[in-house]
């Protein structure tokens, strides 16, 4: 059994019986479940063996507005359970009028933005159910109705929310992308759902500079048949396009969006009908499109947000996100539990890596979230924000997108605060969630995530399917959730979504992350369990890996390749791709690295070979592309190894290709 790393954090026994996930278990008490204000384990064990009480308990608490009532809560069992059979409700009337307590006046804040230039703004409650109206009506206008797709090549703005909360008003299906994404990576994933309306931006700002991307608007009113309107929000100012318009979709600017008015109201739609579409990665093919549905997504969010991460009216919540990640989503989530949502618009970067911080004290964030990639990047520069920035109204700091190290645990509590809690969590846009997270009444131990989420039947198996604790095991969800996916686009038999998560175990979703549960509930994700690191029969996730690389100080970035799982005729290596910082040469940097993966990893994943890359190749969502490149180096053909459009820089996959061309010439 592995030693207990120390409590980091603890809840103050009066604070966390305040809080919503206290006020919570005191309602399932009232209603006859003998379970503790303060104890989780109970709360937990409940919340999964009684499924269909556990959700109704949440939306009951919440005061989710249903227009229907159900006529069952839990149909059936994976991979094919329904939830709530004929209830109807609708997302954007539970985001404008939070309820179960989390109610504000009209003339407090909901909405604060802010550009990367500085300039920023905000909206009441009342402005912002005010805009939503015109939105809608100007939707309406545009013949958008139920099922409709709308679309947002958008940044993380106020006009981007607007548009959908109007388009989920009405019932339509929303689908956005960071206008940073190439024109071919967001034909390939508009393409796929048809859309009628595209709302655009005529340029963004990122690092300090201003990149025009009408041209790229114009290409996809041409490339998109179905647009019968585009909408263009001037965030730059920049005019009218700068080619000539060809016959295509009908040309609005935001004020014409929002020049008129109806009354605001809600189309209530089933409880399974279509909210977002999200995407998978696109790494080898089309991205998949999944589909989520209003109620699923109206539950599991409250949950997350409200009981999780005690969000409420008190509070002020900023993410750092694009449009094209599911943690946006997740932040207009922020409205359900009434929290005042910050949107953050450019780079974390700049002027310099203390921004968010900066941003935290000016707008008195209560809870930021952040990626584990920026906490490594603010590790390495040296930054201690506690020195930039008044962070003492900071009660909790959440972070997600790759596993945090014991390093980074220990830099946010020394550089950022010694009293916040650490949030860690994990899961995926899959189920526009985490699978695992934090809790106000549990302790935060070092390196480790908190808890298995409320709601969550989450365990680690070993290749037989067999439960394992303590030890590394598959990432499965044995029971269902209601924010699963609907389904997939143009998957109308369900075996797309059927080989991506129940294939290996059926009648369990798999994840594909490893994962180890400690007996007291908490646990350790070690990165993606199809790039496993397989040496001599030792088996061992990425994450443990570059935890150890990139805390050397010279090591901008890295990546590590296991080929002997590829079942090619090349011989097994372990490689690893490091970039390096200016200055250093792997003449005095591979050393250290030998010695540090041999004493603290293990003498079989100390790597054959290091190659030294000028980049490493991401996602558009910022995961590293393990798979890809192995594929490319056991002779796959690159153009169907990956998709370039995928990729965040396209140019970054070269050097793996030259490598795998000349390991074929040896």
């Amino acid at each position: 059994m592995a030693s207990v790393p120390r409590v980091v954090w603890s809840p103050d026994p009066h604070a966390a019986g305040r809080t919503a996930i206290a006020g919570f278990a005191r309602f399932v008490r009232e209603r006859g479940q003998a379970i503790d204000e303060l104890d989780y384990p109970a709360l937990h064990r409940w919340s999964v063996q009684d499924a269909a009480g556990f959700w109704t308990a949440v939306a009951e608490y919440a005061g989710i507005r249903f227009h229907s009532p159900a006529t069952s809560v839990l149909n059936g069992r994976l991979p094919s359970a329904t939830w709530f059979t004929g209830a109807t409700l609708n997302y954007a009337e539970q985001a404008l009028f939070p309820g179960g307590g989390c109610a504000r006046p009209p003339d407090e804040l909901a909405v604060i933005w802010c550009h990367e230039d500085g300039s920023d703004g905000s909206l009441t409650w009342a402005d912002l159910r005010d805009q939503v109206a015109r939105a809608r009506a100007g939707l309406r206008r545009l013949g958008v109705g139920v099922g409709d797709r709308v679309v947002a090549l958008a940044p993380n703005c106020p006009e981007t929310l607007i548009t959908f909360l109007a388009a989920a008003s009405l019932g339509a299906i929303w689908s956005s992308c960071s206008p940073d994404f190439g024109p071919r990576a967001v034909l390939d994933r508009f393409g796929q759902i048809e859309p009628v309306l595209l709302l655009a931006v005529d340029g963004y700002r990122y690092q300090g500079r201003a990149f025009d991307v009408r041209d790229k608007v114009e290409q996809l009113c041409r490339d998109l048949p179905t647009l019968r309107a585009t909408v263009t929000v001037p965030l730059l100012g920049s005019g009218p396009s700068p080619t000539s318009h060809s016959p295509g979709p009908d040309r609005w600017t935001w004020a014409d969006l929002l020049a008129g008015h109806d009354p605001l109201t809600f189309e209530p739609v089933p409880f399974e009908h279509p909210l977002w579409v999200l995407y998978s990665s696109g790494t080898t093919g089309l991205p998949k499109g999944i589909v989520h549905g209003h109620g699923g997504i109206v539950l599991e969010q409250v949950k997350s947000l409200h009981l999780h991460l005690d969000l409420g009216p008190a509070d002020r919540f900023l993410w750092f996100t694009t449009t094209g990640w599911m943690m946006w989503n997740y932040l207009v989530g922020g409205l359900l539990t009434g929290a005042t949502i910050v949107l953050y618009d450019g780079s974390p970067a700049h002027p310099d890596l203390g921004v968010l911080w900066r941003l935290a004290e000016r707008y008195r964030i209560t809870l930021l979230g952040i990626s584990a990639p920026y906490v490594q990047s603010c590790l390495k520069a040296g930054v201690r924000p506690r020195d930039l920035a008044d962070l003492t109204g900071l009660r909790a700091i959440g972070t997600t997108g790759a596993p945090l190290s014991v390093d980074d645990f220990e830099w946010l509590l020394e550089a950022v605060s010694p009293t916040a809690q650490i949030c860690s969590i994990s899961g995926g846009t899959d189920v526009c969630t985490a699978f695992v997270g934090s809790a106000p009444t549990v302790p935060v131990w070092l390196g480790e995530i908190s808890c298995p989420a409320l709601g969550v039947a989450a365990a680690a198996v070993d290749e037989q399917g067999l439960p394992v604790v303590d030890a590394v095991g598959e990432l499965v969800i044995t029971e269902p959730m209601p924010s699963m996916p609907v389904r997939f686009w143009n998957d109308p038999d369900g075996s797309r979504l059927y080989q991506a998560y129940f294939d290996t175990f059926p009648g369990v979703w798999r994840h594909g992350d490893w994962v180890r549960f400690t007996p007291r509930g908490s646990c350790v994700i070690y990165g993606r369990s199809d790039s496993t690191l397989n040496r001599g029969g030792v088996r061992m996730g990425t994450a443990e890996f570059y935890e150890i690389v990139e805390a050397d100080e010279a090591v901008v970035d890295s990546l590590v390749v296991d080929t002997s799982e590829l079942g090619s005729a090349v011989p097994g290596e372990l490689l690893c791709f490091v970039v390096l910082s200016p200055g250093a040469t792997l003449g005095d940097v591979e050393p250290r690295l030998r010695q540090a993966l041999r004493t603290q990893l293990s003498p079989r994943h100390v790597p054959d070979r290091f190659h030294v890359v000028t980049a490493i190749p991401h996602t558009l969502s910022g995961k590293k592309c393990e798979v890809p490149v192995k594929k490319i180096l056991a002779g796959a053909d690159p153009a169907t190894a990956v998709s370039r459009d995928a990729l965040a820089d396209p140019a970054s996959l070269e050097p793996f290709v030259q490598l795998a061309v000349q390991r074929r010439g040896t």
